[in-house]
């Protein structure tokens, strides 16, 4: 099983926001951002933060690559 997020991909774009944006807004690192780029794991602190930017929950960012 892998983590996919596709979902975080999709919703920047549905909000018009960079990846730069994220950053600042949901206070992580540019590491941890690349991390997210690479479907690499992070730490939930990290995706709260981003849940918390976005106003969404967890589901809307992540989903699990069962294959």
């Amino acid at each position: 099983m892998a983590v996919s997020y596709k979902k975080l991909w999709k919703l920047l774009i549905d909000r018009d926001m960079k990846k730069k944006d994220l950053c600042q807004a949901a206070g992580i690192s540019h590491a941890s951002m690349a991390k997210l780029g690479k479907n690499e794991n992070v730490t939930t602190d990290v995706l709260v933060k981003i849940c918390t930017a976005l106003n969404c929950d967890i589901s809307d960012i992540v989903e699990i690559d069962q294959r």
